[in-house]
């Protein structure tokens, strides 16, 4: 039987470990993901009030409000993260994984060292 939550960590995981030197390891019971420092988190089942997949994740300056305010169907302020400017990012419905991959690419540049940012292949450059 197909298995929603597991397919949507998969892919989480397929888009985060491709990145130059990230990690992975249980953080509070779900999949985090690391470069250096950690860049997203991932609650395939939901957490706490969010019954529906979702991920936390690092984000540019000013990205957190940008994306709240012009689609709060889809993404939202984290708890406990999101005063440090963290985005939350549903991925329930019909979701597009090339977003998602856009999104965790952010994340990770906002937090790994310049190194390993440097180290993304030329067309993921910003």
């Amino acid at each position: 039987m197909n298995d929603p939550a597991k397919d949507v960590e998969a892919r989480v995981r397929a888009i985060c470990l491709v990145l130059p030197g990230a990690t992975e390891r249980q953080s509070h019971g779900a999949p985090a993901f690391f470069a250096g420092k950690q860049f997203l988190m991932l609650w395939a089942g939901g957490h706490h009030d969010h019954h529906f997949p979702h991920l936390w994740c690092a984000a540019p300056p000013g990205a957190q409000q940008e994306m709240v305010t012009s689609e709060p169907e889809r993404f939202f302020r984290p708890p406990y993260v999101g005063h440090r400017g963290w985005l939350g990012m549903r991925l329930d419905g019909h979701v597009d994984w090339a977003e998602v991959a856009v999104v965790c690419r952010e994340a990770f540049r906002a937090v790994a060292p310049k190194r390993l940012v440097d180290a993304l292949d030329p067309e993921d450059q910003a």
